[in-house]
């Protein structure tokens, strides 16, 4: 007779196998799930646990950040806010060498404050950066290159949607996950203009000079992006000092973007209609995965295979900067053909427990893993990323890929600087009141 635990193995794999066949990852860990559970129990416990099991957990005020944070999103993907922030970065920082490319990485950056979405972030800057890089002769996977790794910041910045689902299963503060993608991609951003820079300095013909405007033109483009940066600060900053909570700060986001974009006329009806539209799709989506995902944990729960894990990993006392190369392996894997949502639902059931046992901090941990979900969607061979880039664009893959190298040997250094010096991740939340 096959155990649960090796039952839960065999789910897993069976689960793994239907997602490289491109099932959708919510139906195929709900198949997984409910066949696991009849073999475990029986048909009863599975419709049981499908149902109501579901529902109860769905049913929770905390989930209402989902649709706040997406509106607030598709509102900024569907508005010109994203064109103005690179306007404003490219009118300052133009006129240097690869200034172009530097200001894609702070725009994606500060969008990400805004948005929460990598897909957000590469196709407001495939359609406002990539053509002025052009337009100024810089090299096509250099430029490429910039776009695609500066996307997945939105990732680390808050609001990000993987940070939120990793705070609701492992029933941690969302607001210090946040404040811990704070940290780590600012360094993010320093490192990859410093490496813009020296590369620029190198080989010149990749990121020639732009233009030097004048200071009225510079001055009208900043004052263009002051109602966004404050939005930005009203939601970071009320989250980090304790005035409202992440649901509240979801709330405010919302309704800022929204307030903003019709008072400055950034957006159109029929564009408003649609950022709706699909906010109400895609949380719909989200709603559906984190269900599925709960069914999941219940599956692995009566397989006990977390708990064997938990007992295996401890049992070996292996030093955790080990567990943490294995890590990055598996991330690197998963990211290559599962959105960042989808990593966090189908690992975190599985692991989280064992990791905490062996003594990682639940926030740093929260960082590291978002950290390799960026990485692994835009590592080659098949960075979800880098094909939403050809997607939209056109350009050559072959090319996306190499001008995305140089970003992920730093996006490594980093994984390294966070290991050794885990206060990069913990300072901003260990200072939260």
């Amino acid at each position: 007779m096959i155990s649960p635990e090796m039952i839960g193995v065999l789910g897993i794999i069976v689960l793994m196998v239907l997602l490289a066949l491109k099932m959708w990852v919510g139906a195929a860990m709900t198949l997984v799930s409910v066949i696991g559970i009849i073999l475990l129990k029986n048909v009863d416990v599975a419709w049981m646990a499908a149902g109501s099991s579901a529902f109860k957990n769905l049913n929770a005020y905390s989930f209402t950040v989902v649709p706040m944070f997406t509106l607030m999103g598709m509102i900024i993907s569907e508005s010109t806010m994203g064109q103005d922030l690179y306007a404003a970065a490219y009118a300052w920082v133009g006129r240097f060498r690869g200034g172009l490319a530097s200001a894609t990485v702070v725009a994606c950056g500060v969008l990400g404050a805004i948005s929460g979405s990598s897909h957000v972030g590469v196709l407001v800057m495939s359609r406002s950066a990539l053509p002025e890089m052009r337009k100024n002769g810089y090299e096509e996977s250099f430029a490429a290159g910039s776009v695609v790794a500066g996307a997945p910041l939105s990732i680390l910045i808050p609001p990000s949607m993987a940070f939120i689902l990793y705070g609701i299963i492992t029933e941690n503060s969302v607001g210090k996950l946040f404040m811990s993608g704070v940290g780590v991609g600012v360094l993010q951003m320093i490192m990859y203009v410093v490496v813009i820079y020296i590369m620029c300095r190198i080989h010149p013909e990749l990121g020639p000079k732009g233009p030097k405007l004048p200071l009225r033109e510079r001055l009208r483009t900043l004052a263009k992006i002051i109602p966004v940066l404050l939005l930005m600060v009203a939601v970071l900053g009320g989250i980090y000092t304790g005035k409202f909570t992440t649901t509240e700060a979801g709330a405010v986001g919302a309704f800022g973007s929204m307030l903003l974009a019709f008072i400055f006329r950034q957006i159109t009806v029929k564009n408003f209609m649609k950022a709706l539209r699909e906010t109400a799709v895609l949380s719909g989506m989200i709603f559906f995965l984190i269900g599925s995902t709960y069914l999941f944990v219940t599956f692995m729960s009566l397989s006990r295979l977390p708990m064997m894990l938990s007992t295996m990993i401890v049992s070996w006392s292996v030093p955790k900067w080990v567990i943490s190369v294995a890590l990055i392996v598996l991330y690197f894997i998963l990211g290559m053909f599962l959105p960042e949502t989808a990593m966090v639902l189908l690992t975190i059931p599985v692991l989280y427990s064992a990791l905490i046992k062996v003594g990682y901090d639940p926030i740093w941990l929260g960082a590291f893993v978002v950290k390799l979900m960026a990485i692994g969607s835009i590592s080659p061979p098949v960075g979800m990323v880098c094909y939403t880039m050809n997607g939209i664009t056109g350009i050559k893959l072959d090319k996306i890929f190499k001008g995305v190298v140089p970003y992920l040997i730093v996006d490594v250094v980093i994984l390294i600087l966070m290991i050794l010096f885990p206060g990069i991740a913990t300072w901003l939340p260990n200072m939260m009141r």
